[in-house]
């Protein structure tokens, strides 16, 4: 996954943090949580504020 795969990062999220609620994530949470993931492989700079809140809207829009 690269961070401009929103939807499947936010996919993964739910998958691998079901209790959380994408709503009280920090962004550096998030940035640390996409950079943990199994399937995740691309550069942390490559990472800003946007491609951030990209990501929390798929998580905010799939967890619904």
């Amino acid at each position: 996954m690269k961070w401009t795969e929103s939807l499947e990062i936010a996919l993964a999220l739910i998958d691998a943090h079901p209790e959380v609620d994408p709503l009280t994530v920090r962004f550096t949470d998030l940035k640390n949580w996409v950079e943990a993931l199994a399937d995740f492989d691309d550069e942390p700079d490559r990472c800003g504020e946007r491609i951030l809140e990209a990501i929390q809207m798929c998580w905010i829009d799939e967890a619904d």
